[in-house]
């Protein structure tokens, strides 16, 4: 289910009177705009308020043309500014910078409908807030609309008491009717799609107090309006329960994968069969300087059969990557980095640079990627530690791919299954103790190549290293399609 398109489809539903029925006891909205008609006329004869160029040559309630949409009896078409007791923007001069004082709101502070505080907000002192706030006069329940860049359009409710001051990439609404209406008559499709269309400018798009001014609006009935807040209100809580209950899946499925690798380097995934070859006899064949153990003191005992060695005792290739002279011509060879290993997951290589094809010479075979070649991210905070298995299927058109110096390379032999060593790497405890091994500086965290060498790992026989990959894929399979059905 995709939610945010529901929310969408309600909105749309409510602007077009489809939401609630109409009850023709309800007071029009021709009405309602006549008295505040009136009670603009009044305050302007009081010189409280200053009559708009807009409203001195034309009448505050015109008749539209080109309307979007149909509305339905008791229902007007009206301007923005017509139903507004206040339409303004921030200030163009910020009052001077302080550490403490009043906060400088602007539209990196609407966040989800709200207007969140944050450690970067900005701060004047009371002579900047006496100098802004008798234009802006932010009080509870005013409506923040950003107006400049890449905050076009969102919008909330000021539900706070704390006096602030006003940044210009905002603009602070009040109006006659229902300002929580308007929140959620602004969020809607149309309503976004006309801040965009409306903006001005390149650098720097921003939308002309003008312009929100004579935009059109759908005016229901204040009462038909209590109506809509409180349906909207409803449906919106059933969809926060339903995004709630996706998250907590969401988290429950990576938690579910978790336990599973967990199970798998401590040998609970699988039953073990007494007919296995030992581990101990296979790494003998592989490696027979390796010093092998069947327990280890860090971790529970082991199940029998199998045994304890270093991850170096069981690979073929296990090596850092180089720094590449890269070409910004030639397209032929790309260089796996960081920003290859995704985050969400997967391997992509949209983002890789390229060798100058003049070093090709200088990287030999063992540094082009194979299939089941464990890729780990081994620099940079944040990053470092995060691991993909390698399949030559995501080369598409090019004929190799060569690892640059932030990234490390565990090729196992090939009596090893490299999707159990995968799968051992990615477990909670062993990204843990790379975590704990890092080198270098809080910004540029290193694992160094001597840690994944004398990294412990538990090893099956090989024929339950298979039945703990089938399972994996297995259980991996069904959460994964569960991830899907949740996201469509």
């Amino acid at each position: 289910m995709d939610t945010k398109k529901l929310r969408q489809k309600i909105l749309d539903l409510a602007i077009r009177g489809k939401l609630v029925p109409q009850d023709p006891n309800d007071e029009p909205a021709s009405v309602l705009l006549e008295r505040i008609k009136a009670e603009k006329e009044r305050l302007i004869k009081e010189g409280k308020i200053k009559r708009s160029k807009k409203t001195a040559k034309t009448s505050d309630t015109p008749h539209y043309e080109n309307i979007p949409f149909e509305v339905p009896k008791g229902w007007a078409w009206t301007t923005f500014g017509s139903i507004c007791k206040k339409l303004t923007d921030g200030s163009h001069n910020p009052p001077p910078k302080r550490s403490n004082g009043y906060t400088v709101i602007s539209a990196q502070n609407i966040k989800n409908g709200k207007i969140i505080f944050t450690d970067k907000d900005r701060y004047t002192d009371e002579i900047g807030f006496q100098k802004e706030n008798p234009r802006t006069q932010i009080t509870k329940g005013d409506i923040i609309l950003g107006i400049i860049g890449g905050s076009i359009g969102n919008v909330a409710i000021y539900d706070l008491s704390d006096p602030v001051v006003a940044q210009r990439s905002i603009s602070i609404i009040d109006t006659y009717v229902l300002n929580i209406y308007c929140f959620y008559l602004l969020q809607s499709t149309i309503f976004q799609s006309l801040f965009l269309e409306k903006s001005i400018g390149n650098a720097q798009a921003g939308i002309y107090l003008g312009e929100l001014d004579k935009l059109y609006i759908p005016l229901p009935p204040i009462r038909e309006q209590n109506r809509i807040v409180s349906e909207i209100k409803r449906w919106f809580t059933l969809i926060d329960e339903i995004e709630q209950g996706k998250a907590d899946l969401q988290t429950t499925i990576k938690q579910t994968k978790s336990k599973i690798l967990d199970l798998t380097i401590h040998g609970k995934l699988v039953p073990q069969d007494p007919n296995d070859e030992p581990a101990s006899e296979l790494l003998k064949r592989i490696n027979s300087k390796a010093e092998i153990t069947c327990d280890n003191a860090q971790y529970r005992k082991i199940p029998k059969n199998w045994c304890a060695c270093k991850l170096v005792d069981i690979c073929s290739f296990l090596s850092r990557g180089k720094s590449p002279k890269y070409s910004e011509d030639d397209k032929t060879y790309p260089v796996f980095a960081q920003k290859c290993n995704l985050k969400d997951g997967g391997i992509s290589l949209e983002q890789a640079r390229f060798l100058d094809p003049s070093t090709i010479n200088k990287w030999n075979e063992d540094y082009k990627l194979q299939t089941g070649d464990i890729l780990v991210n081994s620099t940079g905070t944040g990053t470092v530690g995060r691991t993909r298995l390698f399949n030559t299927n995501c080369l598409g058109k090019y004929p190799f791919v060569v690892p640059d110096s932030h990234v490390s390379v565990v090729r196992v032999v090939k009596s090893i299954c490299p999707q159990y060593v995968y799968a051992y790497i990615s477990s909670d405890s062993i990204q843990q103790y790379m975590k704990e091994n890092l080198a270098g500086s809080t910004n540029q965290k290193e694992l160094y190549i001597g840690v994944l060498e004398n990294m412990h790992i538990f090893l099956p026989p090989l024929a339950e290293q298979q039945r703990i990959v089938a399972r994996i894929e297995e259980l991996f399979s069904t959460l994964d399609n569960i991830q899907k059905a949740l996201e469509a």
